[in-house]
């Protein structure tokens, strides 16, 4: 009996003590992200009222890769792939400096038209502000990375405008295969407080919106199964072109100005050859998507390339909304080519490849369900895990730690960055464990 009290006693202020710091945690990410993008929307509304806006793109672009490179190179890129890899290897630990430098480094590339998103920042900020406040409060590896974690569901849901998604997102984020369990009351806590604080503050909620779905039509059923293996697909084009274009940099080497000098130039030379939609942050051909508007091929590939050039020619901005992009537009061409509503299909790939691109199904579910209603739960989960399966064990967040494989048949070490893995068939093992073993017969 005083065993069970002596427990309950403790849950109990565990869970007053998470109430308050999330809560705490949830505030002042509300509060940053709701002044970043204020700042950051002044600056593009500021720019683009020029008739010169994206001709400053490989200006800005190479002081981002200066500034990035010389002084806080945290800052650079998307930014949660380095927030992740900081939870896993050195206990949520963040230099405070990346808050400010992510800031500059983001309004120098997206107020120019650098094709990024603005959630990826929020989510760095956020966390490298809940660093900073566990060292304030000399906070054990085990807190920190807890607080760490609540920075990163606030800033997700502080900005999207989805605090569910955001209070999953910062525990399905983390790995493959698994969620961080621990974290989930903090990080719900955070998402909620975080939501409502950029909420008061007049904070513009994207607020994606898709015409309702059926209940359970058994056509859209089959269709959506179609659609998540095509989501699937894109997933993997997506994510090679991000990773190979970082591979592809090391065979021109180059000082970080010149290469966002160069990177901004082709950026130009693609939206000409496409359309400019494909530069900025999108949020209004995501939208007309969404609406059901016409769609060409050419801003599917052109926003993949141009998100590939930003983040990897010394660019700073996030994924998510990229993706969201991609997704929404696929999706949108493929409800054409399919005789069918393509304001669903635009929604069913908003969600199918954030799940695909970035192995988050239960996130991309749930920010589905937020987003386009109930009513769309059927046909969001057999999109988003279909996707999920079929894009392999790749990420565009390439420090996500695997601790699952998505198939038996697939041998591969656990617990390694998704980035480093070589991933192979157990025939494929058989075959190599067979040829050593005939050389050193022989």
């Amino acid at each position: 009996m005083i065993r069970q009290l002596s427990e309950e006693l403790i849950l109990f202020i565990h869970v007053v003590k998470w109430l308050f710091l999330a809560a705490v945690v949830g505030v002042l990410v509300g509060l940053t992200s709701t002044g970043f993008v204020f700042l950051l929307n002044l600056i593009i509304g500021t720019v683009s009222s020029t008739t010169w806006t994206y001709w400053l793109l490989p200006i800005g672009l190479a002081f981002s890769a200066w500034f990035t490179s010389a002084l806080v190179p945290e800052a650079g890129g998307q930014g949660v792939e380095r927030v992740i890899r900081a939870i896993h290897l050195h206990s949520g630990k963040m230099r405070w400096q990346v808050i400010p430098a992510k800031i500059v480094a983001t309004i120098l590339t997206i107020g120019v038209g650098g094709s990024a998103g603005n959630i990826g920042p929020c989510v760095q900020i956020g966390s490298s502000l809940s660093s900073f406040l566990a060292d304030m409060l000399q906070f054990d590896s085990y807190d920190r990375k807890t607080l760490v974690i609540c920075g990163l569901s606030a800033g997700f849901a502080s900005i999207l405008g989805t605090p569910l998604a955001g209070a999953l997102f910062g525990i399905e984020a983390l790995f493959v295969g698994s969620l961080a369990y621990q974290g989930l009351f903090p990080s719900v806590v955070a998402a909620l407080v975080g939501h409502l604080t950029a909420s008061f503050l007049g904070m513009p909620d994207m607020n994606f919106v898709a015409s309702p779905f059926p209940y359970f039509d058994s056509t859209l059923l089959l269709l959506s199964l179609v659609a998540g293996g095509i989501f699937g697909i894109i997933s993997i084009i997506f994510v090679e072109c991000l990773n190979g274009g970082k591979r592809l940099l090391y065979y021109f080497p180059a000082s970080p100005p010149v290469q966002g000098a160069i990177g901004g130039s082709l950026l130009l030379g693609i939206a000409w050859l496409a359309t400019p939609e494909v530069l900025g942050l999108g949020q209004e051909t995501i939208q007309r998507a969404l609406d059901g508007g016409t769609i060409v091929w050419a801003l599917i590939l052109g926003k993949i390339l141009t998100t590939a050039l930003t983040l990897n020619t010394g660019g700073s901005g996030g994924i998510v909304l990229p993706i969201c992009f991609v997704g929404a537009t696929s999706g949108s061409a493929l409800g054409w080519a399919l005789g069918q509503d393509p304001s669903l299909f635009a929604a069913l790939g908003l969600t199918g490849l954030l799940a695909g691109a970035i192995n988050t199904p239960i996130t991309a579910f749930v920010l589905g369900l937020e987003l386009f209603g109930i009513t769309s739960g059927p046909y969001l989960l057999l999109s988003c895990t279909i996707a999920y399966l079929l894009s392999g064990h790749r990420s565009a967040i390439p420090t996500q730690l695997l601790q699952f494989t998505k198939a038996p048949a697939l041998q591969t070490p656990i617990n390694q960055e998704i980035g480093e893995l070589e991933v192979m068939t157990t025939d494929t093992q058989k075959e190599i464990k067979e040829i050593n073993e005939q050389e050193r017969t022989n």
